[in-house]
């Protein structure tokens, strides 16, 4: 045979070699033929599961006694006989085929190079599909089976649904996707979750940036995790320093998760972790409000305060149906004592947190967080997570003997022990000085009662004198507990704004309804005459871009208005905010001009009243969730009668650089006063600067836009 001859049979041979760790677009792997990485670890072959005659593209170690497979292309389709190919198609993509050319697989890429694909198998087990110039397109790390490899990096992203899905083989023989998979949960705070179909089967508490802290046994290679969050909802996970290059994390068919390694001299794979680990890691195998330990017997108990909801079944060992509280709670109800937190010490905390991220530990348990909102029933806090409250049930969480997080529970107060408040005692000895103590004790107690008789006569004045009581028969009237509890005792953070007659804050009503509640001064006159006004005014007003009153508190020297809560607040925070203002583009400014218009038309022509706002400006303006606006603040706006024109006024009340000079000056207001305020708003919204803007040659907005 020529040299020639015998070169060219090499090279026909090498094309077929099952050494070859890349395959070109005119090459085809038959049932018998394979790709195998450069470093000897992995191939890419056809196999059979044991017990089965099925034929699978996978990826296995390579040169191990038992085969160990970590990814299979055709999973859901196999090819019946040994007829089957794995190829790269004439449009780009990597398929597998049967013996009758049907597609049973494929990478399903919409965009690639058609005549210049490659395949290659790299040292990591990665399988990528390359273009020309070395381009990755595709890789079989984006669509893993059930088996995480170093380097492999998971993804998820809340608002779109599970990404870097691992899911388990339906048994030994059969690598179909099959019931349990792994997934983050439904929080921006990295956790595994182990998922039994649609159901929460294990859960390994947050993610601290060390650890997850809901897995009590020992896990040594927790450093080889690099798992972040942008705290929005997008999580990414790498397995990115292994004990050893053979090594996995592997969902089985049961639904554990292993961490394992192949010991070389042991000639074995060996257990680092694995989970579910117990009974109580089974998720909320004791129900609601019920802890798990696996050194006791029995495994389940109820939290401190609560008791088994149905008795009969927990002394038989189903839990399933958790427990409840021994004592309700009185938070918000007046004059009771207030709730506590009994500590609970080395705990998995629950499932489904309120994850306040930056928060510190004094904060997580004051202020808007638990302390003071009646919905929440624990918080806890951990180093590298931050603050985590819950609001309702608890479910899911264990007590473990060594690591753990304190949990706080919200308990009544005679639940909590003797932490009573100290109470001071004064003892006076019998003589003539006990009358004279008592006189003044009495004396003040009695002033005190009348000046609040007196403080609450004014305001019961004006409703029932000045005004006329059945002009508000048609308004819901909240009691004023019910909006303590709706703001969280007026809490700082659920401050949307302060005014020039009181402060507003955002609530949440019983039924869920959110809300925007304006506090009214308690001591000034004056403020119960703009209450009175707005009331008056806006319970008579509906319109769509009118701010919607739902009601109102007159109770004590209390003074409150309940409007509809508007998510985007007032104009003015998207007009002057250099970050804001670019979402406000001109169709949404025109679209907002006529929402404004609209709301002016009806107070001046369309509705039984004749309505003149007096204080039209960017901060009254609100804007709902689809950057609609709503006129609101009626405290200073008046109603003209029958053929009035105009009105005139010794009080002016406004904002100067809105006012109109004949009002400013002289007092004397119309329709046209509003006008005059629209059409400065109007430059503001087209400008993007405050009326008070000014630069060297103008004094003002007004001056800034005038013809020279």
């Amino acid at each position: 045979m020529s040299s020639l001859s015998i070169f060219y049979f090499l090279l026909l041979s090498l094309r077929f070699c099952d050494a070859l760790d890349s395959t070109a677009t005119t090459n085809i792997i038959n049932d018998q033929e394979s790709i195998i990485s450069n470093n000897g670890t992995y191939k890419l072959a056809f196999f059979s599961p044991q017990n089965s005659t099925s034929r699978y593209v996978g990826i296995y170690y390579n040169n191990l006694p038992a085969m160990q497979v970590i990814w299979v292309a055709n999973r859901n389709n196999p090819v019946t006989d040994s007829s089957g190919s794995f190829e790269i198609s004439k449009d780009g993509n990597l398929q597998v085929l049967n013996g009758q050319k049907r597609i049973l697989w494929s990478s399903n890429l919409t965009l690639v190079a058609t005549n210049s694909s490659k395949a290659k198998l790299l040292d990591s087990g990665n399988l990528v599909l390359l273009t020309s110039n070395g381009t990755i397109i595709w890789q079989s790390f984006d669509h893993p089976s059930d088996t995480i490899l170093p380097q492999m990096t998971l993804i998820h992203h809340r608002d779109t649904g599970r990404d870097s899905v691992v899911r388990s083989w339906k048994s030994p023989s059969d690598p179909s996707a099959g019931r349990f998979f792994l997934d983050f949960g439904p929080s921006a705070l990295p956790e595994l979750f182990i998922w039994d179909n649609d159901r929460r089967y294990f859960r390994s508490g947050p993610w601290n940036g060390n650890m997850f802290i809901g897995v009590q046994v020992n896990f040594p290679d927790y450093q080889s995790l690099n798992i972040q969050s942008d705290g929005q909802g997008t999580i990414t996970a790498v397995y990115s320093h292994p004990v050893s290059p053979m090594s996995n994390y592997q969902i089985s068919y049961q639904g554990t998760l292993f961490q394992q390694y192949w010991d070389d001299s042991k000639r074995e794979w060996e257990i680092l972790f694995q989970a579910p680990s117990n009974e109580c890691d089974v998720y909320g195998k004791c129900g609601e409000f019920g802890s798990c330990n696996s050194r006791n017997s029995p495994i389940c108990k109820c939290l401190k305060g609560f008791m088994p909801k149905n008795k009969e079944e927990w002394n038989i060992g189903n839990w399933s149906s958790g427990c409840t509280r021994t004592k309700q709670l009185l938070c918000g109800i007046e004059g009771a004592k207030e709730d506590g937190f009994f500590r609970l010490q080395k705990m998995k905390v629950p499932a489904d947190n309120n994850w306040l991220q930056g928060t510190d530990q004094d904060t997580c348990r004051s202020q808007c967080q638990c302390l003071t909102n009646c919905s929440c029933s624990a918080y806890a806090f951990e180093t590298g997570v931050g603050c985590m409250t819950w609001n309702g049930k608890l479910i899911d969480t264990q007590e473990f003997s060594a690591s753990g997080v304190d949990l706080y529970l919200r308990l009544a107060h005679s639940e909590i022990g003797n932490h009573n408040k100290v109470k001071i005692i004064v003892g006076v000895t019998v003589g003539s000085g006990t009358g004279t103590l008592v006189a003044i004790v009495l004396v003040y107690f009695y002033c005190r009662r009348k000046a609040e008789q007196e403080r609450n006569k004014t305001l019961l004045d004006i409703l029932e004198g000045t005004q006329n009581l059945d002009k508000f028969e048609e308004l819901p009237l909240f009691k004023f507990g019910k909006l303590v509890v709706a703001t969280n005792n007026f809490q700082e953070c659920n401050k949307l704004g302060q005014g020039g007659f009181g402060a507003v804050y955002k609530g949440t009503l019983e039924n869920g309804l959110e809300v925007a509640i304006k506090r009214l001064s308690g001591t000034s006159r004056q403020g119960v005459e703009e209450f009175m006004n707005e009331v008056l005014v806006i319970s008579r007003l509906q319109h769509r871009n009118l701010v919607k009153l739902l009601g109102c508190c007159v109770e004590r020297q209390e003074r409150l208005l309940v409007y509809e809560y508007m998510p985007n607040k007032s104009l003015d925070a998207f007009l002057f905010d250099p970050e804001k203002k670019s979402i406000l583009d001109w169709k949404k400014r025109f679209n907002i001009i006529e929402g404004i218009c609209r709301g002016l038309l009806y107070l001046h022509r369309d509705s039984r009243l004749k309505i003149i706002h007096r204080d039209l400006k960017a901060s009254n303006i609100l804007l709902d969730q689809n950057l609609n606006p709503k006129i609101s603040d009626f405290g200073m706006a008046r109603i003209f009668g029958g053929d009035q024109n105009q009105g005139d006024t010794t009080r002016v009340a406004g904002t100067y650089g809105y006012m109109p000079p004949e009002y400013a000056i002289e007092g004397r207001f119309s329709e046209k006063s509003d006008v005059f305020s629209f059409g400065v708003l109007l430059l503001e919204i087209i400008t993007g600067k405050r009326t008070q803007w000014y630069d060297e040659e103008s004094s003002n907005l007004l001056g800034y836009v005038s013809p020279s």
